[in-house]
């Protein structure tokens, strides 16, 4: 997954600069999950990548550091050549794409470097040059949107007709056009750069609270052990073994949010009216029009997921009967959620780890597979944890003239065989996108990347669940199954309703407070764990839990992990069953890049995510591994 480096608000100028868009704030929930995986001084062998292909050494990156300084310093120069005809526009976007290329090659090197070990001062004063160098391209192509809407689109689209050597940014030009009527005039846009930084504060304040100023408590466990119940010592501790365990644990953790309450909700609302604030200027509808059209999705999209999970809920309340059953429960509560079905302490080294995931994903087609091989088998990876490394995983694939690269922290457990899994779907994604489209149109949106990877996740999972060879691995198998739908489909629409209806209660007037927020927050975990239908109680102090989510500081971001989620299962439901024309469709998906708007790219292969039919699928799949574990029970 590509990393979250910083939380910025956006801007339809996130087409200038596509990939450190992506790269500043798409995949933002690894990093904030994997806090729960500690530093430690690791035993293994560092396997690390080879960034010598993208520069030979750091005296290498220097000198493209001070090239391209001086190469963004002469693009205002192109100011007024966009219109003049259409060689001279060619050569303008030609100039400004070298730039941007460049500047992601020399992003990720930076980045790549200092995530291998944050401490290092150098690494960080190399870092911070990027971002002031992000910050001079976005300064000198700010006039470009602007210059290119009042060339108009008919003068646009001529000069398209005329120059091949437009061709690469045929898609990004008319997209300026399309959305012409919400870009405001060179000085209007300089307004609200200007006011960015203040817009943005929410999430620097949010961030600032609670990793640094909230007092975390320490609590004594059954065992004798004691932990320090920051998020990360939470989300080891939510699936401790011992019930009394999990209690202490919530009980302890939610109090410190519910002593915040009034704090976070005072930013929260900050966010959200800063939100509303940029539709008005911009002059969309509402918050939700406003940030589906940054990806031109269409508004059904969003509410026919939200429909489709809530008929789908008897599903969900199923699953926590199920684990009810399992564990031994009667009285199912907020804290039974996380321990596993089932035990297992199987292990998966880096060897078993490729070798798996090689045979896995083979009914992806030979096209696939050879770019999966080349990956797997390639220095394009950092597997394992050390001293001062960032956490979690991602991949960056950035860098168009090279390849992607893979940082992962892999403790040779399941989650991690996953995790290799699901990096190395969006490593051939990049792989394939790259291959098939220039530079202009390579990068993807989130709303396919994630299917990219999850649909890799559940073959992992039918091909291990397959092999097991007792009936306690295969319910360890089927039950990571289920979390995973409950995790990234469930729960993730839970999260997005929520943010829909904080910010439909602004635009209609009404105030949000901590203890609002809690009811609202409350009566959606309520209904999403069936608490009237007798399945799971719900305590009041656990509907501060909003509070803990860094995601709604992220802008209507979440959804996308659950139609991902759906349109995974969608297609992988007709793969398992042998579909080469849905493999074949699945893999020119991956070929199509940033060529087009996400939902056509889906919709060309078959898939319309404002209809029903995918968010059904991922219901089948989860009704479906409840009767296989039934049928072992």
């Amino acid at each position: 997954m590509l990393r979250r480096e910083e939380q910025k608000k956006p801007t339809l100028k996130q087409r200038i600069l596509p990939w450190a868009w992506t790269l500043l704030a798409s995949v933002s929930s690894v990093a904030w999950q994997a806090e729960a995986i500690a530093e430690t001084e690791a035993q293994t062998p560092v396997v690390a990548w080879d960034l010598t292909d993208i520069y030979a050494d750091d005296a290498a990156w220097d000198n493209a550091l001070a090239e391209l300084k001086a190469s963004i310093a002469t693009l205002p120069e192109l100011k007024g050549s966009l219109g003049k005809n259409a060689k001279s526009l060619a050569t303008a976007m030609e100039t400004i794409n070298e730039a941007n290329k460049t500047l992601a090659r020399i992003y990720s090197y930076a980045n790549l470097i200092l995530d291998t070990d944050q401490r290092d001062s150098a690494s960080q004063e190399r870092m911070a040059k990027v971002r002031a160098v992000i910050t001079d391209y976005s300064e000198a192509t700010a006039w470009v949107e602007p210059e290119v809407i009042t060339v108009g689109g008919k003068k646009i689209n001529k000069f398209i007709a005329k120059e091949p050597r437009l061709a690469p940014y045929d898609f990004y030009l008319t997209t300026i056009i399309e959305d012409s009527a919400h870009l405001l005039d060179e000085a209007g846009e300089g307004l609200l750069a200007s006011a960015g930084a203040v817009l943005s504060a929410p999430n620097d304040i949010y961030e600032l609270l609670v990793n640094a100023d909230v007092p975390w408590p320490e609590v004594t466990l059954s065992t004798g052990e004691k932990i320090l119940l920051n998020q990360a010592g939470y989300a080891r501790a939510r699936s401790y073994p011992n019930r009394a365990d999990r209690k202490l644990v919530f009980d302890t953790f939610w109090k410190v949010w519910d002593d915040y309450k009034d704090s976070i909700g005072m930013i929260l609302n900050t966010e959200v009216q800063a939100n509303v604030f940029m539709a008005k200027a911009r002059k969309y509808d509402s918050v939700l029009q406003q940030q589906l059209e940054q990806e031109h999705l269409p508004e059904a999209v969003y509410r026919t997921l939200v429909a489709e999970v809530n008929s789908s809920l008897p599903t969900l309340h199923r699953y926590f009967k199920l684990r009810g059953k399992i564990l031994g429960i009667d009285d199912l509560r907020y804290y039974d959620i996380y321990p596993p079905l089932v035990q297992l302490d199987e292990k998966f080294d880096l060897a078993a780890t490729k070798k798996i995931t090689l045979e896995v994903l083979k009914p992806l087609g030979e096209e696939y597979y050879a770019d999966l091989q080349t990956a797997v088998n390639g220095n394009w990876a950092h597997v394992y944890p050390q001293p001062g490394k960032r956490s979690g995983a991602y991949m960056n694939g950035s860098v168009y003239d090279v390849h992607p690269y893979v940082l992962l922290n892999h403790n040779n457990d399941y989650d991690s065989l996953s995790t290799f899994a699901h990096e190395f779907g969006h490593a051939v994604h990049s792989m394939l996108a790259n291959e098939a489209q220039p530079f202009a149109k390579a990068d993807y949106s989130t709303f396919t990347a994630e299917i990219a990877s999850i649909i890799n996740e559940i073959l992992l999972e039918e091909y291990l669940i397959e092999r097991a060879e007792t009936k306690e691995e295969k319910l360890f198998y089927l039950g990571q199954a289920l979390e995973s739908v409950r995790g990234t489909y469930f729960r993730q629409t839970m999260f997005a309703e929520f943010e829909l209806s904080i910010h439909e209660a602004v635009e209609a007037g009404e105030p949000l407070t901590g203890a609002k927020l809690s009811q609202m927050y409350g009566e959606l975990l309520r209904k999403y764990h069936g608490e009237a239908q007798g399945v799971l109680t719900i305590d009041d102090v656990y509907t501060n839990e909003w509070a803990y989510i860094p995601h709604f500081y992220y802008d209507f971001y979440v959804f996308q992990y659950a139609t991902s989620m759906a349109g995974a299962s969608w297609f992988a439901e007709q793969l398992l069953a042998g579909d080469t024309q849905v493999r074949d469709a699945f893999v020119e998906v991956l070929k199509a890049g940033g060529s087009d708007h996400a939902y056509n790219i889906l919709k060309k292969a078959g898939l319309d995510m404002t209809q029903p039919e995918p968010y059904q699928a991922t219901a089948r799949r989860m009704n479906d591994i409840m009767d296989r574990i039934e049928a072992l029970l």
